[in-house]
């Protein structure tokens, strides 16, 4: 088995129907009619059901314990399938709103992530993301805290969110304090709106990634540019091809952006809602056991891991 490394995923995306239904009995929760199909498969249509669903499965959600279930739970699925490390992005909105406080989700999540270590030998480490539609002020704040109580688990900054709202210029400052306290930096770009939105991305936010950043190809100097500066890119196929942005999988831009020179990792983003999984990304990428170990060497390399957790991982990998 070809050992994998992940570098984006979502905490809540993660949770398949199994563990929701664990989660809402519980906590004496029903399960929200039509989220689920007879085959137990999450109901949705298009990105906006997507979401809908999303936020559905996330109210199963209550306690500390949950979040740290949740992320054991990926960890532990992902290291069957091979992987040696996975960053989790990870939203301190949903527990603040439940009442649960940062240090108390932290801690949560850091008993998942070595409970996983003790049993399959994988690391976890966590990207704390803003929301980008929230708005600049909100992630600033966000920043603050993560700055405030730093966690040594706590390897990096990101955002998600819808694409359209706001520049990622109007996050600069959130993302310079995160830059200038050590923590590495990536953002969502470049998957439902153009190439000029990952232009932006790169000019007015310190990020060494992408997340997904796929349209790039629509633009031959941007892939130059990336390929120039080393600029990691976060793909995730499965996902853009359930959610339409590529019709399948021989469409998808991937292959074209390795032709061009850019440095790009596979990922799963939401696994259970796409019908995907970090070993089918990387099965049906149509790459050789050379290039696929060559994409997990350049997940490990882009990683906001410490340098000796890097190397003791790249050795793992091999040529």
């Amino acid at each position: 088995m070809i050992p994998k490394a992940e570098l984006h995923c979502h905490l809540e995306g993660s949770i398949p129907p199994a563990l929701a239904h664990t989660l809402a009995a519980r906590n004496g929760l029903a399960m929200p009619p039509g989220l689920m199909s007879e085959g137990g498969h999450y109901v949705w249509n298009d990105f906006l059901s997507f979401l809908k669903a999303y936020d559905l499965v996330c109210t199963t959600l209550r306690t500390p314990r949950d979040f740290g279930d949740v992320i054991y739970s990926y960890l532990a699925g992902a290291a069957r399938q091979g992987a040696v490390y996975v960053e989790m992005f990870c939203s301190p909105e949903r527990p603040a709103a439940l009442g649960l406080s940062y240090g108390q989700w932290l801690e949560a999540l850091e008993e998942g992530i070595e409970r996983a270590r003790r049993e399959f030998g994988i690391e976890g480490r966590i990207i704390v993301i803003c929301i980008r539609h929230l708005g600049p002020e909100r992630a600033l704040r966000m920043v603050q805290k993560m700055v405030a109580e730093p966690h040594r688990y706590v390897v990096g900054f990101g955002m998600g969110g819808d694409e359209a709202k706001f520049a990622p210029a109007d996050f600069a400052p959130a993302y310079r304090l995160a830059h200038e306290h050590g923590y590495g930096c990536t953002v969502h770009a470049g998957e439902v709106v153009g190439p000029e939105s990952v232009w932006a991305a790169i000019r007015d936010l310190p990020v060494t990634r992408i997340g997904h950043g796929v349209r790039s190809a629509d633009d031959p100097r941007l892939m130059e540019e990336l390929a120039r500066r080393g600029t990691v890119l976060e793909v995730c196929p499965g996902s853009n091809v359930a959610l339409g942005l590529y019709p399948d999988r021989a469409s998808h831009p991937l292959h074209r952006l390795i032709a061009a020179g850019v440095r790009v990792t596979l990922n799963s983003d939401d696994p259970p809602f796409f019908n995907t999984s970090l070993g089918e990304e990387y099965d049906k990428a149509g790459l050789g056991e050379a290039e696929l170990r060559g994409i997990a060497r350049t997940a490990i390399e882009a990683s906001f891991a410490d340098e000796a957790t890097r190397r003791r991982l790249l050795g793992e990998i091999g040529q």
